[in-house]
């Protein structure tokens, strides 16, 4: 099976999807929906086709890189720059020529705002012979940007023209059908991967959870995340901090700011993970943690949430996510409102004074990931689907 996966080559999302089916005897293609010229060190057995690109840097040496490379990345990411302003169809040219070139069995865009619009403009050229699409929504694809005027349109072109659709929420299955989605629907699970329960439940903090004296805070702020408001919230709940290390990751500067001025003036301690910290020690982190905080006004499944349910930490998520798939509302853990501070610090808390509520939850949480999270259930899922995708499409 030769399969082409257009997705964002530097995402360790697209590293762990890989690595799933990286060992199936299947040829996997890897053409970049982002041109940066960069690949993730943990992407391994794929080709990936650049336009122009550095030097490999710590890639793995199952990976081949075709594509004209450069010697100082500076250089490449001016020559990438010019080459758009001025021949901006470049990118749609470029994947066409390889799926000409490679014939891939099944084609499959991980997200929609660059790989899924990308393969859309390619299919338009192409017409006939086009492969078997699998389309694959993450986080916000749909429930956020599907209602953008400049992005609806575009969510239905894709929908009509894809033979699949794949999401992990679904919430978003049923937005895919409003848009008018008439294919197949395949099976919904994390994007991200599973864990491998055995090696990461060695990282948790023996004991119970309600014994732990972290709280951890995703602490990004943009277009969709909330990690400002979860700090004011934990500023509402200082009186009940005391002993408590607060522990922020995936931080932007302002909330980094912000999150100095937080232990200055509560003198509650406030530790700020750096970006690009392992995912083994993020894990850990949830893993020693009472509550676990991620806030956003769009998502898919948060990845942070899975992490915080197979680490025993208490979650406390947004509402906007579609974190009610898989947590009780108020006994496995709370939604909350983004935007909401107060309600926010209601819910930080309850999980702070409850003890049985916290303890419960981890036990519960931890048997839900046994069922839905473990590797190697997640692992045969994906593989099916290219199985599949392959037999319903080319049966002998």
């Amino acid at each position: 099976m030769r399969i082409l996966l257009v997705a964002m080559s530097n995402s360790v999302h697209v590293a762990r999807w890989i690595s799933q089916i990286s060992d199936q005897g299947w040829e996997v293609f890897l053409f970049p929906s982002i041109d940066n010229g960069r690949v993730h060190p943990d992407i391994k057995n794929v080709s990936v086709y650049h336009s122009l690109y550095s030097k490999r840097g710590n890639l793995s040496r199952s990976v081949k890189i075709s594509g004209i490379p450069v010697g100082d990345k500076d250089l490449a990411f001016f020559l990438r720059m010019s080459i758009d302003r001025f021949f901006s169809n470049y990118r749609v040219l470029h994947l066409k020529h390889i799926i000409k070139r490679i014939k891939p069995d099944i084609i499959h865009t991980l997200e929609f705002q660059h790989a899924g619009y990308l393969a859309l403009s390619v299919k338009k050229i192409i017409k006939r012979g086009f492969p078997p699409w699998i389309a694959t929504n993450w986080g916000s694809d749909i429930y956020l940007f599907g209602r953008l005027a400049d992005h609806e349109p575009k969510i239905r072109n894709i929908l009509s023209e894809c033979s699949y659709y794949s999401c992990e929420c679904e919430r978003d299955v049923c937005l895919a059908m409003t848009f008018g989605f008439k294919g197949k629907v395949l099976p919904v699970f994390p994007n991200a991967g599973g864990y491998h329960l055995d090696d990461v439940f060695c990282l948790r903090k023996p004991g119970t959870a309600s014994n732990r004296k972290i709280i951890m805070l995703k602490g990004y702020q943009n277009w969709h995340g909330r990690g400002m408001v979860g700090l004011r919230a934990l500023e509402r709940c200082a009186d009940i901090l005391q002993g408590y290390e607060v522990i922020m990751y995936s931080v932007s500067d302002d909330v980094r700011f912000a999150a100095e001025l937080f232990q200055d003036s509560t003198k509650i301690k406030t530790t700020i993970i750096p970006n690009g910290t392992p995912h083994k020690e993020i894990m850990k982190l949830h893993g020693h943690a009472r509550i676990s905080i991620g806030l956003s006004i769009s998502d898919g499944i948060s990845t942070s949430l899975l992490e915080s349910i197979v680490m025993g930490s208490f979650p406390i998520q947004s509402w906007t996510s579609c974190a009610d798939e898989w947590i009780d509302d108020g006994k496995t853990g709370i939604l909350v409102p983004p935007n909401d501070s107060d309600e926010i610090a209601k819910a930080i808390r309850r999980a702070l004074a409850d003890d049985d509520l916290v303890d419960e939850a981890s036990i519960k949480n931890y048997k839900l990931a046994e069922e839905k999270l473990d590797s190697k259930i997640i692992k045969q899922k994906a593989i099916d689907i290219y199985n599949r995708v392959y037999k319903e499409n080319y049966r002998e």
